[in-house]
């Protein structure tokens, strides 16, 4: 019940600053990795923090993306906290835009980025035909295996297939660009975002194994855009303790910085880090927030405005 309250208090309270921006664009709903922040079954020094004061707890990574003119709104991802999150998102909005997104677009099948659609059933909501947008593969498999084969039976999700690569056109402002990334690939291709809405763009990437074995430079894709939300799941290979990083091979924080390192500020503060695991330090530890914002970087915030 505290938490609860706590909750509702503290969207009312964020509201007034975010809607006293014009052009809203763009909302991070989430920040962390798929088991969200605090992490089940860690009782360490990193998620100490936030089993004590829930105002520290983070939710796992996802993106609304406004439409203005229409009042429409899409969500990137179907996390966990979906409905957390698309109750955050209207409590932001001052519920100006529909409850429900007017589609979901997915990057790949790891838990984190599609259970939430269990959510969307009729078990729970019982939606009607929200549109879900993913690669091939990821269609697929939604398609083909229960449970969630029976959100397209009963018509509780509309599966759209994404080409990679090919420019879809959702309203006269509004764009998205799939594009096939590297990754952990058991159930489905992975795929990136680039979005494009009202004059301004981001690329929404918040997973990838490692930027050298994209078939596009990181470099080149973030010079392209206004906002670059990038994975950021480990700060560093000496993270982990119970283990192997090798087995979730990322682009460390370090690596990523490392690439950018002789970019000027202005492309450095393109770059927001977003999907921390629960052993990033930049979620938890006040010196490291603090040496990569000198350095020009962004560090993800959960319900902030872009």
């Amino acid at each position: 019940m505290i938490r609860h309250l706590f909750y509702i208090s503290f969207c009312l309270i964020i509201q007034d600053v975010l809607f006293s921006q014009s052009n809203l664009n763009f909302i991070l709903l989430g920040v962390a990795q798929d088991g969200s922040y605090p992490h089940m079954g860690c009782e360490a020094v990193c998620c100490e923090p936030a089993w004590k004061d829930v105002k520290k707890a983070r939710m796992v990574v996802s993106l609304a993306v406004l439409d203005s003119s229409l009042k429409k709104w899409y969500l990137f991802e179907a996390t966990p906290d979906l409905p957390k999150q698309i109750h955050l998102f209207n409590q932001l909005t001052n519920n100006t835009y529909p409850l429900l997104p007017e589609g979901i677009f997915i990057t790949h099948a790891h838990i984190g980025h599609y259970s939430g659609l269990m959510q969307l059933g009729r078990e729970v909501l019982n939606a009607k035909e929200i549109a879900v947008f993913g690669l091939e593969r990821f269609c697929n498999f939604i398609r083909d295996n229960g449970p969630w084969s029976q959100l397209v039976k009963l018509n509780n999700i509309v599966l759209q297939t994404l080409n990679p690569d090919q420019k879809i056109m959702l309203s006269p402002k509004l764009s998205i660009t799939a594009m096939k990334v590297p990754h952990r690939d058991e159930f489905s291709e992975t795929a990136a975002y680039k979005i494009e809405v009202d004059g301004k763009s981001c690329l929404f990437i918040p997973d990838i194994d490692k930027w050298n074995l994209w078939n596009r430079s990181i470099l080149d894709e973030v010079k392209k855009v206004d906002f670059a939300f990038l994975d950021a799941t480990f700060y560093s290979m000496d993270e982990l303790k119970s283990r192997k990083i090798e087995e979730v091979p990322h682009p460390t924080v370090k690596e990523t910085m490392a690439l950018f390192a002789n970019e000027s500020k202005d492309i450095k503060s393109k770059i927001v880090f977003i999907h921390f695991n629960h052993t990033n330090p930049l979620l938890w530890s006040k010196k490291q927030q603090k040496e990569l914002l000198q350095q020009g970087y962004r560090i993800g915030m959960q319900a902030k405005a872009y």
